[in-house]
């Protein structure tokens, strides 16, 4: 049942007019908002261990994260069946939005770069072991574009439903092992190796492939949908190696050298990792082009 707005108070003359407006006001049998979204449950989830006032921000900040990540691998796991499919129009409309999705990532570092050393190290030891690195779904969208390494998938053993998870994304077909296929498909000369290797052990270049990409660029108006996937792709990888980089320069600005929660070396992980290439021929075909 609506309500008539109230009389404006002279504090409140410049409040949005609800004259005519048909608000919902009772919501007891409806659902609402918070219903719709479970916001008790969502919000209950910050539990700082601390009292510190800045534990706050890094809760938040890392749990957003992985709602987005939850997105990514929704859109490429479908981008995936879409290529498989032959149906590049849905893969490049869910590619491009994981493309969106990886600007807030990235832009999140810089929320999270207001944290200081002192305001960090006051809540640090609270962390134990936990860390960035222990990620499952970090790990399985990193599988999933390309980048596989199977020692990454250890971590996850104490943890059987979750270490399946990371398993399948790490042995089955990356979204550039379904690009091939099709170039394949398509009359590209894709080696039959490349698509009958095993899936869980790093993509290593090979100039034939290199050659196939070569041809899609050479006559983009012919092979257009293989060249917008291809510029999907590194688009893809491009801003996956941004997310990387401002996460290494955000760690070293807030901890220095030191080595990471999760056993790592910290920074100079985080830089070994940035030399790593999931598309190699897509980057080595602009040096030929």
């Amino acid at each position: 049942m609506s309500r008539p707005p109230a009389e404006p108070s002279e504090e409140g003359a410049h409040a949005v007019d609800l004259t005519g407006e048909s608000v919902h006001w009772d919501l007891q049998d409806s659902m609402s908002y918070t219903d719709y979204l479970r916001l008790p449950e969502l919000l209950a989830c910050q539990r700082p261990l601390t009292e510190r006032h800045d534990e706050l921000l890094f809760v938040v900040i890392h749990q957003a994260s992985e709602l987005w990540m939850k997105l990514c691998l929704h859109e490429i796991g479908a981008a995936i069946r879409q290529i498989r499919a032959d149906d590049l129009g849905p893969a490049f409309k869910m590619m491009a939005r994981v493309a969106r999705v990886q600007v807030n990532l990235i832009q999140s570092w810089e929320i999270l770069s207001t944290l200081t050393p002192s305001d960090y190290s006051s809540f640090r030891s609270a962390l134990g072991r936990s860390s960035g690195f222990q990620s499952f779904q970090y790990r399985m969208l990193e599988f999933r574009l390309g980048n596989k390494h199977a020692d990454m998938a250890r971590v996850f053993e104490s943890k059987p439903d979750i270490f399946a998870q990371v398993q399948a994304a790490l042995t089955e077909p990356s979204i550039y092992d379904e690009s091939l296929a099709l170039l394949a498909r398509r009359g590209f000369a894709i080696p039959v190796e490349k698509l009958t290797r095993d899936f869980a052990q790093p993509y290593t270049s090979d100039p034939r492939v290199t050659e196939a990409w070569r041809e899609v660029y050479r006559d983009a108006a012919t092979h257009w949908e293989l060249y917008e996937l291809a510029e999907k792709l590194v688009d893809l990888e491009y801003r996956f190696h941004l997310w990387r980089f401002s996460h290494m320069k955000t760690v070293e600005r807030i901890i220095g050298a030191k080595p990471g929660t999760g056993g790592t070396s910290g920074v100079a992980y985080l830089q070994k990792a940035l030399a790593l290439r999931f598309y190699p021929e897509l980057w080595d075909v602009r040096t030929e082009i």
